[in-house]
């Protein structure tokens, strides 16, 4: 069996120095579509899954390719919380 590499990008909405800094459009593209498209373009990884905590940005990663099979939990996703409780909680949910 090949192995293969998922991707996973985090997009947590609540930002409070630029507040939705991840959908803020940067040469006619929300932010966070450049990590989405270069993930997905790079040919490299079996799937590409966008973390977020918004309906709004998950329409936006849907949007440019990427899944999102579930929102993370509000306890996961504060300015204070470290990233191996978002990855960790992903690789349980989605069983990798």
């Amino acid at each position: 069996m090949t192995p293969s590499a998922v991707a996973f990008i985090p997009a947590r909405s609540g930002s409070k120095r630029i507040p939705h800094k991840n959908i803020r459009p940067l040469g006619g593209h929300p932010v966070l579509a450049y990590s989405i498209r270069a993930a997905i373009d790079s040919g490299v990884f079996a799937a590409v899954i966008c973390a977020t905590d918004s309906p709004l940005y998950a329409e936006v990663a849907r949007h440019y390719g990427a899944e999102v099979p579930f929102l993370r939990s509000g306890e996961i996703s504060g300015d204070m919380s470290p990233d191996i409780e978002w990855v960790e909680w992903m690789l349980k949910k989605k069983k990798l």
